[in-house]
């Protein structure tokens, strides 16, 4: 007989209890059961599950990632703006002193 043990790991290093539990309830049934083709059926379907949520947690973060770059990109996209304006009025400001006539000297 072989022993098949396979451990989710989350992030952090925690074990995640469900995946854990239920891999060593195969684990153990597949040492006291001697019907290989249910056994088989029943750790690919655990895989398939496992496999499963891994991307659909995959998919979730990459939103995440993405909405994160665009809304950095808005930030960046405003910041630029706030510039602009702020170059602007600096070189309004010293055309407007330049064109101010000294005063007039009594």
């Amino acid at each position: 007989k072989e022993l098949i043990v396979i451990e989710a790991n989350l992030p952090g290093g925690a074990r995640g209890r469900n995946e854990t539990t239920a891999t060593e309830r195969r684990a153990g049934s597949m040492e006291s059961n001697n019907q290989d083709p249910n056994n088989t059926a029943d750790l690919t379907d655990f895989v398939q599950n496992l496999l499963q949520q891994m991307q659909t947690r995959f998919q979730q973060m990459s939103d995440s990632i993405i909405g994160r770059i665009d809304e950095m990109g808005s930030r960046i996209d405003d910041l630029e703006k706030s510039i602009g304006d702020l170059i602007q009025q600096a070189g309004l400001e010293e055309v407007d002193m330049g064109s101010q006539k000294p005063p007039a000297k009594a």
